[in-house]
């Protein structure tokens, strides 16, 4: 049977693999957890997370260089969540209000982000394979020399969205309402829908060397 060739082709996933019960317990830095419910506050940079969940308020979530294999984050309450340069594999990440979400330069495949109010998230320079961003307020999204493949936005809106130097193949931004982007020329492998198109008719007209006036 011919593979099918509809475009944008959509995300790939599934819900992290969790046990029935998981057991109360710190976290550590260069720890190595499975199984486990860790408070939100815990330093684990550089940790291994393997069927954990991660809950609560903390005055930072640092995941800087961890390994998350089948985790939830649930109602994340903090001004920075850091999971920069992480290698992550399904991923949920469910409500809360996070200041900073930073996966900038994170290797990810299978990601679930929703119900979520974001201030900044960025995947600046990140690798992200097949990701759903659903239900989310957000005021600027950062993708600069970020590549994306199977990505997809419902029901969230943006203030502004930087995609310098984006390399895109399945990004589905119809279901993202934003005020801004800072690049059109780097949407090439973006599906919008003809609406969002016209309203931005003038910056892909200048941006084509088309001069535009009434």
């Amino acid at each position: 049977m011919a593979r099918s060739t509809a475009r944008p082709a959509p995300p790939r996933l599934s819900p992290p693999d969790l046990p029935e019960e998981l057991a109360p317990a710190p976290g550590r830095r260069h720890g190595d957890h499975v199984g486990q419910r860790i408070p939100l506050g815990e330093d684990l940079a550089h940790a291994r997370l393997e069927q954990c969940v991660l809950s609560g308020a903390a005055e930072r979530a640092e995941l800087t260089g961890s390994t998350l294999l089948d985790v939830e984050i649930v109602d994340a309450r903090t001004p920075v969540l850091s999971l920069k340069n992480a290698t992550i594999r399904r991923l949920r990440i469910a409500g809360g209000r996070v200041g900073t979400l930073d996966l900038s330069g994170a290797h990810v495949a299978e990601l679930i982000v929703e119900q979520a109010r974001i201030d900044y998230l960025s995947l600046a320079a990140a690798t992200v394979q097949d990701a759903r961003i659903v239900a989310c307020a957000l005021s600027t999204l950062d993708l600069p020399m970020a590549s994306l493949t199977r990505v997809a936005f419902e029901g969230c809106r943006v203030d502004e969205v930087d995609t310098r130097g984006l390399r895109a193949d399945s990004l589905d931004l119809r279901g993202l309402d934003a005020l801004a982007f800072l690049d059109v020329t780097s949407l090439k492998g973006a599906t919008l829908t003809t609406p969002q198109v016209a309203a931005l008719a003038d910056v892909l007209a200048r941006a084509a060397g088309i001069d535009v006036q009434d």
